[in-house]
């Protein structure tokens, strides 16, 4: 352990272990955390085990860490994300109005899909989509608008690791990334039964300062006897008007 980081305080060697992480390293083994925080292994593993225990890390399937929910709980406090929640909301209401279904508003989030609101009635399908969920992207029509409009390391990583949930998931890179072209070209993406059975979705791009994807819009529905492509000039309306309003907010910042 170098001078510097044995002086550290306990607090400021676990900030340490998270600023590891960064838009180039969303995914971290314990060993890369350690050499990266210049912490000895067995204390980057005693802050890691801290961090997850709290919610702050999260340990995937293959051993890797990524940033958990709990520093989502703290940053939807930042103005960034509670501006996107106010402004969002009265469209997301709109959409709703019209279609009855869950509709939703997520940001990335490591190698995640963050869902930082969601509105849903009684007759909504129930699926896992709550605010603070973390979505896969390579599943979720969400997620694929990320992903799509996601710089090219992001898309590497992502369809690096393409988990299966259902008989309905794309796991072929080469076919997925096709799919993310069209997204990109055509600014929306559809889902069906890719990561839920019995479940569908639309998702469109939120653009912030200079038409940088901040965020998508999406709807969730069942699949049964639904046709969300009727809802997809709604969509991209409603994501043009909103996203005009983003661009202000955040060229003021």
């Amino acid at each position: 352990m170098s001078d510097k980081a044995a002086s550290r305080t306990v607090t400021g060697r676990a900030l340490a272990v998270l600023d590891t992480f960064d838009a180039t390293h969303r995914r971290q083994s314990l060993a890369a955390i350690a050499r990266r925080a210049g912490l000895p292994l067995t204390t980057a593993h005693r802050l890691v085990h801290e961090l997850e225990t709290q919610d702050a890390l999260v340990r995937g399937s293959d051993g890797d860490y990524e940033i958990g929910s709990k520093i989502w709980r703290l940053g939807i406090l930042a103005s960034v994300h509670a501006d996107l929640r106010e402004v969002a909301l009265p469209y997301m209401e709109d959409v709703y109005q019209l279609a009855n279904d869950a509709v939703q508003i997520a940001v990335l989030d490591g190698m995640r899909a963050l869902i930082v609101e969601r509105i849903a009635g009684s007759r909504t399908l129930e699926v896992l989509s709550k605010p603070g969920s973390r979505l896969p992207l390579h599943a979720t029509g969400v997620g694929k608008v990320l992903l799509a409009f996601g710089g090219d390391e992001l898309k590497t990583a992502a369809l690096a690791s393409l988990e299966r949930f259902t008989d309905q998931t794309i796991t072929d890179p080469v076919v997925l990334r096709g799919q993310l072209s069209e997204i990109a070209r055509h600014g929306i993406a559809q889902t069906r039964e890719e990561l839920v059975e019995g479940a569908v979705s639309i998702a469109v791009p939120l653009r912030g300062k200079g038409g940088r994807v901040i965020a998508a819009l999406g709807v969730v529905a069942p699949s049964d006897h639904r046709d969300l492509a009727k809802l997809v000039p709604v969509m991209q309306v409603t994501g043009a008007a909103l996203s005009r309003v983003l661009a202000r907010i955040t060229s003021s910042e």
